[in-house]
Order: structure tokens, then C-alpha cells, then sequence
């Protein structure tokens, strides 16, 4: 697969080869699923603009959040990636076309991945983060502390915020284990969208709030946690 997946994108200019290893690890990711008995199916608890750039923003406990990302119906969308993995052999190079990298060695290299990401949003791309910035492995909480970072773009940049919650990703591969992989659904709910038009650069905290409160409420009606 890897291999067909190289000679499909190798032919094409630098301007099309993010969105043609888009759609190859979309065509990857579901064919993938079927080999191994994992289903994605998608939750709308409220409409969503489908055409429209959003920052995508969702919980982390799973490496099995990754493939629902590119099965989003919502095309297309850029995830936001550690420039380490780009270093992987074979796989680094489809992976530095496929994220927005994110390289923290530097106050320059910040800013370009900064850079980066505002491009996409004004190429009417979607970005994908996950605030919590690594996996969430606690039981009694659904949710690590979220960073600022997509709450700043989304009042910078005046892009909505698009909350998911990937209900099933640990029970599909546990984060103890890639060796945990067994078959069933991977569902993705969509929550409300937040409009940022009011939100100004003081009100970072309380845009994060608003989305961590909804996010947070939302894992624990699909999941089972110990009440707060």
C-alpha cells in the first residue's frame, strides 16, 4: 500500500500533492478499516457548513483518533503535525505533504508554522488540532488542559471553532498498546460549531472555557466517567 500510495503522488507539482496525498490516505484509512473491522460513522448533534474553513479542534487518547481525521466528510482539512515525525523514513516525506508541521525549535521556525497554518485558513482550508497537545490518559477526567493556540487563530484569523469528540478511539487501540487493535465502530460527533465573530484577543480564556465546558459534557454523556 505504501508503495502504490508513493507512485500515485510522486507525478504531481508541489502546488497539488498536499491534496493528492489527502485523498490516498483517505482512500488508505478506509480501506484499512475494512481489513481490521473498525467502521467510522459520524454524529451531527447540530449542523455543520461543510464547505466552509473551521478549526477543527477534538480529544486525544488514542492513536485511532488519526484515521477518522482524513474520513471527515468536511474536506479538505489540514492536520496539525510534530515536525519530529517528518524524520521517519518513507513516511516522513508523505507526512511532511500531508500536515502542517509544527517546529518549536526556534522563535522563527514558530513563526513559520504559524505562517503555515494561517495559509491554509486562507486557502479555505480547515485545520485539525488537538488542544491538549498529547494523549489524555486519565480515567477520571475526560479532558487534559487545553493550550491557547487554536483559540488565538480562530480570533486572529475570524475562523469558527468545530468541536468533535472521538468517542471510541481507546477502546479500538488503548494508548498503553499498539498492539490493543480490535474491531468495532469509531464514531466522531460533531458538536455545535462557535462562531468567534465577538470574540476579541482578551477573550482567549473564556473561548477556551466555553469550548473545553462543551467538549467536556459531551464525553461524558457518550462515555462513562465519574461525575465532577
Amino acid at each position: 500500500m505504501a508503495a502504490t500510495s508513493l507512485i500515485l503522488i510522486l507525478p504531481f507539482g508541489k502546488a497539488k500533492l498536499s491534496k493528492r496525498v489527502y485523498k490516498v490516505c483517505r482512500y488508505w484509512a478506509k480501506t484499512w478499516y475494512v481489513f481490521i473491522g473498525v467502521r467510522h460513522q459520524e454524529i451531527y448533534e447540530a449542523p455543520h457548513a461543510f464547505k466552509k474553513p473551521h478549526i477543527f479542534v477534538a480529544n486525544h487518547n488514542s492513536y485511532m483518533d488519526i484515521p477518522p481525521i482524513v474520513q471527515l466528510k468536511h474536506q479538505p482539512i489540514r492536520p496539525l503535525g510534530k515536525f519530529e515525525s517528518s524524520k521517519i523514513p518513507i513516511f516522513g516525506w508523505v507526512y511532511r505533504a500531508a500536515v502542517i508541521m509544527v517546529d518549536r525549535s526556534s522563535p522563527e521556525k514558530r513563526a513559520k508554522s504559524l505562517r503555515n497554518l494561517k495559509a491554509a485558513l486562507h486557502k479555505r482550508s480547515s485545520i485539525f488540532i488537538f488542544p491538549e497537545g498529547t494523549f489524555s490518559m486519565t480515567q477520571e477526567q475526560p479532558l487534559k488542559s487545553f493550550f491557547n493556540g487554536a483559540f488565538k487563530l480562530a480570533i486572529e484569523m475570524q475562523v469558527p471553532i468545530q468541536p468533535i469528540l472521538m468517542i471510541d478511539a481507546v477502546d479500538r487501540m488503548h494508548y498503553d498498546s499498539v498492539f490493543s487493535l480490535t474491531p468495532g465502530p469509531n464514531r466522531v460527533v460533531y458538536l455545535k460549531s462557535i462562531d468567534v465573530s465577538n470574540y476579541q484577543m482578551e477573550d482567549i480564556e473564556k473561548l477556551k472555557t466555553e469550548v473545553y465546558q462543551m467538549m467536556d459534557e459531551g464525553l461524558r454523556r457518550h462515555r462513562n466517567y465519574p461525575s465532577n
